[in-house]
């Protein structure tokens, strides 16, 4: 069984939903399962500790698990047209894994979500994939055969899903996204299963 691990950061919940759909397409391909991990949040105080367990959702991702997986799909809100820094602190601490080439030639992905339509969803995307690209891994977004990328008034890039939430964080995903999360996880799953014949 092929193991994609689907790596988010989720402050209000939008991205976790992008997450939770990106699986539901991996797992659509036989011999494939998804693997939902979250990070912890960092603290502004360098004398706070996190449990080791999240209160709720999805385990804390482990760098273990980064390195078994079979292909990998990380997601971020978008924080002024960057991944948010609990992400970034994780993998900063994957040198260990840069060092021994565990993931080169691994097939990953990016997601996002931003709360406004031009609130830099692509220059996120583009910034997750630096240090994917950097551990050797086969980046891939969306092509254009997924027609929704041409009729979609909400997210959706050809860099990656992407998810519009806006200001309050209570526009649902739309059907074009929801087409667009599924749509990427079974790319993933697919090109992981294809690289591995």
């Amino acid at each position: 069984m092929k193991k994609i691990l689907v790596l988010y950061y989720s402050r209000h919940g939008a991205t976790k939903d992008l997450a939770k759909l990106i699986a539901r397409g991996v797992e659509q391909v036989e011999g494939v399962e998804a693997v939902l991990r979250t990070v912890p949040e960092v603290s502004p105080v360098s004398e706070a500790t996190k449990s080791r367990v999240p209160d709720s959702g999805a385990p804390y991702v482990s760098l273990q698990e980064l390195v078994d997986a079979d292909g990998l799909i990380m997601g971020s809100p978008t924080r002024f047209g960057t991944m948010a820094s609990p992400l970034k602190y994780f993998l900063e601490q994957t040198s260990a894994a840069w060092v021994s080439g565990s993931l080169v030639g691994k097939p990953a992905a990016v997601f996002t979500s931003t709360s406004s339509l031009h609130g830099g969803q692509e220059a996120t995307l583009l910034s997750m994939m630096v240090p994917l690209l950097h551990h050797g891994m086969l980046v891939s977004g969306i092509p254009y055969t997924s027609s929704d990328l041409m009729t979609t008034e909400t997210g959706g890039t050809p860099y990656g899903a992407s998810h519009v939430a806006g200001i309050q964080n209570d526009q649902s995903v739309s059907d074009h996204e929801h087409r667009l999360c599924i749509a990427l996880g079974k790319r993933i799953a697919n090109l992981a299963v294809k690289l591995s014949a």
